[in-house]
């Protein structure tokens, strides 16, 4: 039996417009409760992330899928990451594909986490040691120590510059390490909508995490300084427009560079 309180519904989610619908895990610690975002193409559709996965997504998301569908993985970190194997179409960057397929044991436990990342818990100033990051538990056989990530090889990988067609909406990968090695966006340039996993969201960066790199990350944000976005959709935190991203990336070189 687990000690945590049952949660009524796990996964919440919202429509943004026709096209896009954000899902999310609301009771998942902020540090983990990745941005899942399912983009409806006229012939395909793209469900970047897939969250932390304490239950199973893909249930919880069928009246969105109506036609084929391509699970993208930005990055190979636990939260976006856990439902990945749910999916026929799994794509990811060749530099994280083996992590992947060999994910090893992960903790919900604040004391089992990187100094980079107890950096950034100190910072919050919430949370103590013994903290879980998840404040409820999606049924009352589910017990946090026997939580992992499954792995699963992806079907194909994503290099930068290959092209996501859903029949009237291309995507563009793009290769943003520094948060993670394989760090990718997908690049919308008829709409100027930027889909940036970890690479740049509204919220605290993290950048010494084991596989960050900070001076890749400075180059990522100089590239994305010059990228004619409308609209950024992060992999955390809400979404926003060009005149915010260049203040994140200003904020990030002015420590960084």
């Amino acid at each position: 039996m687990s000690a945590l309180p049952v949660a009524d519904k796990w996964y919440q989610s919202r429509r943004i417009d026709d096209d896009l619908t954000l899902i999310w895990e609301p009771h998942v610690d902020p540090l983990l409760r990745c941005n899942i975002w399912h983009v409806r193409g006229r012939e395909k559709d793209l469900l970047v992330d897939t969250g932390l996965g304490v239950t199973p997504l893909r249930p919880a998301i069928e009246h969105l899928i109506d036609k084929p569908l391509a699970a993208v993985a930005t990055h190979v970190h636990l939260d976006h990451v856990g439902g990945l194997h749910e999916f026929d179409e799994r794509l990811i960057h060749p530099l994280e594909a083996a992590e992947m397929a060999n994910y090893g044991s992960v903790s919900l436990k604040v004391r089992d986490y990187s100094a980079g990342v107890q950096a950034y818990f100190a910072d919050r100033g919430d949370l103590g040691p013994d903290t879980l990051l998840v404040d409820a538990a999606p049924h009352d056989r589910w017990r946090v120590e026997e939580f992992g990530i499954q792995s699963t090889v992806p079907t194909k990988h994503l290099e930068a510059g290959q092209v996501l067609d859903l029949g009237d909406r291309v995507f563009e990968v793009m290769h943003l390490p520094g948060h993670s090695v394989g760090s990718i966006g997908l690049w919308e340039a008829a709409t100027g909508t930027l889909f940036s996993g970890d690479a740049i969201y509204d919220g605290p960066l993290l950048d010494e995490m084991e596989g960050s790199n900070i001076a890749d990350y400075v180059a990522t944000m100089k590239r994305l300084k010059q990228l004619p976005v409308n609209v950024v959709h992060g992999g955390h935190d809400p979404s926003f427009g060009r005149a915010r991203m260049i203040e994140i990336c200003d904020a990030y070189l002015a420590w960084r560079a």
